[in-house]
């Protein structure tokens, strides 16, 4: 994958931060502001506003959605700075990036990585622009932890593959336009033999079935596959390499879901602030409960220590990517948003039980479904125990027992 650009000087930075600040005054609608994006979200249908079809054009135009990836393909060419820049300056204005989802997370590095050319020029700018919406197609009913196992199969008929099995937890399947999939080519091999195949998701013989959770929202779904056609020039490397680009995903994966995903959102208003709404404090002005008070800034201490981590990974990593930390991010950041999430319902109490109905604020019900929905974030993307091996046997070189 190609690297972002040189640090620029400090001086240059300062006046970049200049430029982006008034950007975004002039370009930014109001009504928008301290709203979270909807287009990337796999809790709903991408549904825009003619004010947030303006921001996301707007910010794709000068290739800010996804500052650090190539211009020649859409993106800003920008420095690893000049994106914390442009990261900070949203965050001082309310505003937020509206270029975003499975895109961008995880297929488009992976592609600028591995694709050919047509496929980079072909598919990474409307990613770039926001126009395009990818899904994920690796589980299956009996291949999720042990995911080299599955069946899909795609029987090669000279210009095209003919793919049929099904895939499960395909987030946001029912909306998407594309997908990205781990398919069998041969089956005398196991990893060996799986390859990686674009799959428009209008083909006919895609059937996709919605799958509803205890959090009340249908992200995921079951996609079944029959008799697909998928052009050659679909398949990303070479036939056989699936196993190797997906692996290389799932780490672009693991470390955008550390952030915890609808967690981060969530832990990023202070605990303590939330605390003083809803238990309210002493004379002095701090919280009364002191277990409370100590255990918010333990998981604050700790949100905070985590993120900075994470950034300084990145920052670390080869050309800015990824590698196997991918898998202790995603370990402990999972862990501290489920931790953030219980504490919040715990500090609103019975506020932090509604469902529906009056007497419930639409914050507090939003709360609720959060922390149901991240039930699911240590399981999803790899589970705890998965990423338990990959650290030890990559990372603290530890060999299985014979």
């Amino acid at each position: 994958m190609a690297t972002a650009a040189e640090a620029p000087a400090r001086d240059d930075l300062d006046a970049f931060r200049d430029e982006v600040r008034a950007w975004i005054a002039a370009n930014f609608p109001e009504e928008l502001k301290n709203r979270s994006m909807t287009f990337s979200s796999v809790e709903g249908a991408p549904v825009e506003t003619p004010a947030m079809t303006r921001w996301r054009e707007a910010m794709g135009e000068r290739g800010w959605g996804t500052p650090t990836w190539p211009k020649e393909y859409g993106g800003g060419g920008l420095s690893r700075d000049q994106a914390r820049v442009i990261e900070a300056e949203l965050a001082r204005a309310g505003a937020y990036n509206p270029i975003g989802g499975m895109g961008v997370m995880m297929f488009g590095p992976t592609l600028l990585e591995y694709g050919s050319e047509a496929q980079k020029r072909e598919h990474i700018p409307p990613i770039t622009r926001g126009e395009i919406r990818w899904c994920q197609g690796y589980s299956e009913p009996n291949a999720g932890s042990d995911l080299a196992s599955l069946q899909t199969f795609g029987e090669d008929k000279g210009d095209h593959y003919l793919v049929n099995g099904q895939k499960t937890w395909t987030s946001g399947g029912q909306w998407a336009d594309k997908c990205f999939a781990l398919v069998r080519t041969d089956r005398t091999k196991k990893q060996g033999g799986i390859s990686f195949m674009l799959i428009d998701m209008d083909s006919p013989g895609v059937e996709v079935k919605p799958i509803q959770m205890i959090s009340g929202v249908s992200p995921f779904c079951e996609t079944f596959f029959t008799n697909v056609k998928v052009p050659k020039e679909n398949l990303v490397g070479e036939e056989g390499q699936g196993w190797t680009i997906g692996k290389r995903l799932l780490q672009h994966e693991r470390t955008n879901l550390s952030g915890g995903g609808a967690l981060a959102a969530a832990n990023a208003q202070s605990l303590s602030a939330l605390a003083k709404k809803y238990r309210g404090t002493g004379a002095d002005g701090q919280l009364e409960d002191t277990d409370l008070r100590a255990r918010i800034a333990k998981f604050e201490i700790d949100w905070a220590a985590f993120l900075l981590t994470a950034r300084r990974a990145a920052v670390e990593g080869k050309g800015g990517g990824v590698s196997t930390i991918s898998s202790i991010l995603k370990k402990a950041g999972t862990k501290l948003g489920q931790e953030g999430a219980e504490l919040a319902i715990e500090i609103m109490g019975r506020q932090g039980l509604g469902w529906e109905g009056e007497g419930f604020t639409e914050e507090e019900l939003t709360g609720v479904r959060t922390w149901l929905f991240g039930k699911a974030t240590t399981i999803y993307g790899g589970s705890t125990e998965i990423q338990n091996n990959i650290v030890a046997k990559n990372i603290l070189g530890m060999l299985d027992h014979q």
